[in-house]
């Protein structure tokens, strides 16, 4: 009798355990996933909130679809890509990236004055307006009118962000 009952438990605890196994592979609980680590090379997908010092919101991907880029490719700001590196899928977390890791600090010399003419013909400068000028070696790049005479405009070179120290709301949604 005994050792019908000890044949019946083992009986029970196979069907058990396979059980348990089909739910933890089902629901993609196997516990993997919640331990890798994003790195360099993985391609991921965030979802953030940008503010300034003041709290003033100046990008989020909330109500869009997640952020995609791959890590160690330079796609990003170089805090931002730090602060991904490490981070598990499903993880939130909150940091502030000094200038000097974000888009730099402001630099008095990509501000320059030019004459008016040289803009296309027909044009209405306006201050706060953005326009594409190339470079000498072919990039092109985005300037914002900053101050507007009769014969000068005054531009400005510098990223929008340059010089400010960026906080991000960062979670990890997936790494594909």
């Amino acid at each position: 009798m005994i050792l019908r009952q000890q044949k019946y438990k083992r009986m029970l605890v196979l069907p058990v355990i396979l059980c348990l196994i089909s739910i933890v592979v089902i629901t993609g609980c196997s516990g993997e996933n919640s331990t890798v680590k994003a790195k360099d090379g993985d391609v991921v997908r965030v979802h953030y909130t940008g503010t300034l010092e003041d709290g003033t919101v100046f990008d989020t991907s909330i109500e869009r679809d997640p952020f995609e880029f791959t890590l160690g490719e330079g796609q990003v700001i170089p805090g931002f890509e730090q602060a991904v590196i490490g981070m598990k899928v499903g993880e939130s977390k909150a940091v502030t990236i000094p200038a000097e890791e974000a888009y730099g600090p402001r630099r008095d010399d990509l501000i320059m004055v030019m004459e008016r003419e040289r803009l296309p013909e027909g044009s209405d400068p306006m201050v706060g307006q953005q326009l594409q000028m190339m470079r000498e070696d072919g990039e092109i790049i985005v300037v914002t009118i900053v101050e507007v005479s009769e014969t000068m405009i005054t531009i400005d070179a510098n990223p929008p962000l340059a010089g400010e120290d960026l906080t991000f709301e960062i979670e990890l949604v997936e790494i594909v």
